[in-house]
């Protein structure tokens, strides 16, 4: 399946059938990645009566049910309806189906309290001026973030200076391989989601934010 996007006036051809997964799948091994104390993911067999819905154990079909946090067991993507009274569904306003994404590496600094930081000067120079989506890679970046426990660790966040930064610049969805893009203990604040979803008082509706992500060091 064959796309164009048009950068500076130049249409660029994009091959999206040679794309790259950027999600930690969700399991119940040990190492699952975790984030913010959720408890294990759980599959097990359905049981009713004589019935079990597990082939190995008799039954005639897997059937399971599944238990997980998507906050806190893997890569997951939300709207505005994360942080509002009103509930608000990722699937009726994310439609931006196909678009052109920025992939920015950067590591984090440390701030006078000991937190480290996401953050940059000028994120205009960084981006073409075609892009409606980023992708923040921290540095430095292996393959044990897809099993890390983040619980307690207080994490590296993003500065909702550079989140503010993004909106002004006209991202409309934000990817961070990083747990939040906020501070794991903030009481409440959620500076970087409103930030994001929130500027100026207006809702957001059809931007996103993605967390837990995992960007192979081949990627470009």
């Amino acid at each position: 399946m064959k796309a164009q996007f048009e950068i500076r006036g130049k249409w660029i051809k994009v091959d999206l059938d040679s794309g790259v997964d950027l999600s930690i799948p969700i399991s119940t091994n040990v190492d699952q990645v975790n984030a913010y104390y959720a408890h294990p993911v759980k599959m097990e067999p359905y049981r009713s009566g004589d019935f079990i819905g597990e082939v190995k154990q008799g039954g005639s079909v897997n059937y399971r049910d599944i238990s997980f946090n998507p906050h806190g067991n893997g890569t997951h993507t939300e709207c505005v309806g994360h942080i509002t009274e009103d509930i608000h569904s990722v699937n009726e306003h994310f439609k931006d189906y196909w678009q052109l994404v920025k992939l920015i590496s950067i590591k984090p600094i440390s701030t006078d309290d000991g937190d480290l930081v996401v953050d940059y000067d000028d994120v205009a120079s960084l981006l073409t001026g075609g892009e409606s989506a980023i992708i923040i890679r921290a540095l430095p970046n292996s393959k044990d973030k897809m099993n890390r426990q983040y619980s307690g660790a207080n994490p590296p966040y993003l500065t909702d200076s550079l989140i503010k930064q993004l909106v002004d610049a006209g991202i409309k969805h934000l990817l961070v391989d990083l747990p939040s893009v906020d501070r794991e203990m903030d009481n409440g604040k959620l500076l970087g989601h409103r930030a994001f979803w929130m500027p100026n008082g207006e809702l957001r509706m059809n931007c996103t934010i993605t967390e837990m992500v995992f960007v192979p060091n081949e990627v470009e």
